[in-house]
């Protein structure tokens, strides 16, 4: 496989908010991306606040952009502020250098995608995205 298949991205999606439901996470939303960084699937729960879908593409395509999770752009970010400032004005969909975005792999370890979440803490947004991966047997 080489790319996310719509019914991974829904189980996605679905497991993403199952675990923010789970943990009593403030209302998430929740974006999957294909490898080029097209949108598969989306949702965002009710109460959720305006910016939080793009908030999650960012968080997605910034971890495509730079072939590494946004908790990993949030540590580059500290260290190489300037270069980070740069490449989201680069992206079109622009990257948030905080936990949430993740790199969805197959079986074989090739990049299929990404999920971005965004509504709660950061460490809280990552936890409910890898469940939400792990839902669908692929990895993070």
């Amino acid at each position: 496989m080489t790319s996310i298949t719509l019914a991974q991205a829904q189980t996605i999606v679905a497991g993403t908010l199952k675990e923010g439901r789970a943990l009593s996470l403030k209302p998430l939303s929740v974006v999957v991306l294909d490898a080029g960084g097209h949108m598969i699937a989306f949702a965002r729960e009710d109460g959720s606040s305006n910016l939080r879908p793009q908030i999650a593409t960012a968080k997605a395509s910034g971890a495509l952009a730079l072939g590494v999770s946004s908790r990993v752009i949030g540590e580059m970010s500290i260290e190489r502020p300037t270069f980070i400032n740069a490449a989201a004005g680069l992206n079109p969909a622009g990257i948030v250098p905080a936990a949430g975005g993740v790199l969805v792999r197959d079986a074989s370890g090739t990049i299929v995608g990404a999920v971005g979440v965004t509504g709660d803490t950061s460490d809280n947004d990552e936890a409910a995205a890898l469940a939400g991966i792990n839902a669908a047997g692929l990895a993070a």
